[in-house]
């Protein structure tokens, strides 16, 4: 079996720019939703999608909001799409997806502990990460866990990982730690960019693993000399980075793995 797990707030937030506004009668704005409805549908009428679950970023704030003041906090998303996401949960409910609604967690976490949670369930042949969402591709493991964005059709197993970004995906809360993810609000390391954290990753693989001094690493980069004494200078930053770049695996996900069963929608 294939266990297939949406980013449904990523789902949301495409539907709600993809489709021209509506509202239901009462006047409440609909058209993010409705989106979701049909990208689901569409997700479920596929005949190996037997085994499904959606996540979603309930209260759009976490933990990670204590830990950096800078992180995402959904300040900028609009109230006709903010509006929608109780409802996006009921309608993901009521088609009989189970559905976790986070709140503490993000829904990255919820997907990335469901990935640790079954990974290794022998009856699992794939688990299938339905997003674009780079950071959710620390979780691909070989060919078993791979990303796929559906918009684009395209599956990131771990080859293609390695290829996207020039490291494995071990490495990728190193690389937004270095390099910065605007989408998330973490800023990166000054001076650092996506090709020389992937160039010093691809041989170093981890942030406490790369050389204090520049003189010893074995890695030609440009610049190097101010990319080391930038890190040095802001260890703590870097660490802090990643802390917010890593996925928990530890979200309060209580299912079992026969729960995740598609069964139809509930009457």
């Amino acid at each position: 079996m294939k266990i297939h797990l949406v980013d449904a707030t990523y789902e949301l937030f495409r539907a709600f720019y993809a489709l021209p506004s509506m509202n239901a009668p009462d006047g409440r704005p609909v058209s993010a939703v409705r989106g979701l409805i049909q990208t689901l549908l569409k997700l479920l009428a596929q005949p190996d999608v037997t085994h499904v679950a959606c996540a979603f970023d309930h209260g759009i704030t976490s933990f990670r909001n204590d830990l950096f003041e800078g992180y995402k906090t959904g300040r900028d998303t609009p109230k006709d799409l903010a509006s929608q996401f109780d409802l996006a949960e009921k309608a993901s409910s009521a088609l009989g997806i189970v559905t976790w609604a986070m709140t503490e967690f993000e829904a990255d976490d919820a997907l990335a502990t469901a990935v640790a949670k079954w990974e290794y369930a022998p009856e699992v042949e794939q688990i299938v990460i339905c997003t674009p969402d780079k950071d959710l591709c620390q979780m691909v493991r070989g060919k078993r866990v791979v990303c796929l964005d559906r918009r684009k059709r395209l599956i990131l197993d771990e080859q293609a990982v390695v290829e996207k970004f020039g490291i494995p995906p071990q490495s990728i809360p190193d690389y937004l730690a270095l390099a910065g993810d605007s989408v998330d609000g973490i800023p990166g390391i000054r001076r650092w960019g996506a090709k020389s954290a992937s160039l010093v990753l691809a041989r170093y693989s981890h942030l406490e693993e790369i050389p204090s001094s520049f003189s010893v690493w074995d890695v030609a980069v440009r610049g190097a000399k101010a990319l080391a004494t930038n890190l040095a200078q802001n260890r703590d930053d870097a660490d802090l980075f990643k802390k917010l770049a890593t996925l928990r695996t530890d979200a309060p996900i209580t299912e079992t793995l026969d729960d995740l069963r598609w069964c139809g929608a509930i009457e």
